[in-house]
């Protein structure tokens, strides 16, 4: 009888394990189990934290790099990207302007930019890059990516004609958007944005109104800021020639999501696009069971989360699947039953 073969496509476990971490440590456990089995690891991402991670571990020599630039305060920094073996390149937008970073978490959300997003991506033009994945979870900033914009050479500025700063606050004087500068070399580089966030810019599903309070805007302040950012879109898309302000994505990262489709991105599943190149779907033939998992499953995992694309991919070949997560939601339970055939973790509640 041959061996039995178990998939370990884990997201990472935040604040606890990346994704290769956490899938080695499972696949140490299986073999514990059963030495005889064959483990084939997958560690997978969403487009938040852990995507660069991933795609570096997908990728047989591929390089990190570290990058200068700056938060999303200002503050100078370095930042770690990816060059994948096929030559292209990998921001994760966490690295740059992440929730985690201490300076942007003590200044005003409102006074808060994506300029250091900018410097990375032009980083990895000047390299020679032209094919570039950018992971858009997790970030601290909402001024609609109008700081990566003007590193890209668009100008902002208001009904005097002077030049604005790319923040929330800098934009509420907002009179017009000159691209005349923009980077001519964004013409011949694919961008790929991805996500696990489809919200429009703007609106009540907008990245102001559902993602704004975790960044630290008031509740007084969304509908204030949100029209800073319509009015914003407006100007820009009439600027650049392209509508992309109500498209899937263009709320994801404070609204980075549309700068980046604004010059040009394709919009893709976080989750499909990692699984796409670590070869998910080929590690799941013939396979036995699947174990899949995140550091915290609830109603969100059955969204565009790394756990639910790898459940329905191993579903779509009769594998069965695990969900192995550091916690879970009890209230989530029934639903997630539903999509996996076990669900299991170290707390619940």
């Amino acid at each position: 009888m041959p061996p039995p073969i178990v998939v370990v496509a884990v997201d990472s476990f935040k604040g606890s394990l990346a994704a290769p971490a956490a899938a080695d440590a499972i696949a140490r456990g299986v073999l514990r189990a059963a030495p005889q089995t064959q483990v084939r690891a997958r560690p997978m991402a969403d487009g938040g934290e852990g995507t660069l991670d991933a795609l570096l571990a997908a990728s047989p020599g591929s390089r990190r790099l570290r990058v200068a630039t700056c938060g999303a305060s200002g503050v100078p920094m370095d930042a770690a990207v990816g060059r994948l073996a096929d030559g292209g390149g990998v921001i994760e937008i966490a690295q740059v302007v992440g929730l985690t970073d201490a300076a942007a978490d003590a200044s005003d959300v409102r006074a808060r930019h994506t300029r250091g997003v900018g410097r990375v991506l032009r980083a990895l033009l000047d390299d020679g890059c032209r094919a570039i994945a950018i992971g858009l979870g997790g970030s601290s900033t909402n001024d609609g990516g109008a700081g990566l914009l003007a590193e890209l050479g668009v100008r902002f500025v208001d009904a005097g004609g002077r030049a604005l700063a790319p923040t929330p606050d800098g934009l509420a004087t907002l009179a017009r958007v000159d691209p005349g500068g923009l980077d001519a070399r964004l013409r011949d580089v694919r961008l790929t944005i991805m996500s696990d966030v489809n919200n429009p810019l703007t609106g009540a599903h907008g990245a102001t109104a559902v993602f704004g309070p975790q960044k630290g805007v008031a509740a007084a302040d969304v509908d204030a800021l949100d029209a800073v950012l319509a009015r914003y879109a407006a100007l820009a898309e009439d600027a650049l020639g392209r509508r992309v302000a109500t498209r899937p994505g263009a709320g994801a990262a404070g609204g980075l999501g549309f700068a980046l489709q604004l010059v040009g991105a394709r919009f893709a599943s976080g989750a499909e696009t990692v699984a796409d190149l670590n070869g998910l779907d080929a590690a799941l033939e013939g396979a036995d069971w699947a174990i899949t998992g995140e550091g915290r499953s609830d109603a969100q995992t059955l969204m565009l989360k790394a756990p639910s694309i790898v459940a329905r991919r191993a579903r779509a070949r009769g594998v069965p699947v695990a969900l192995l997560s550091g916690a879970l939601d009890s209230a989530a339970l029934p639903a997630l039953d539903a999509h996996f055939d076990g669900c299991f973790a170290l707390e619940q509640g």
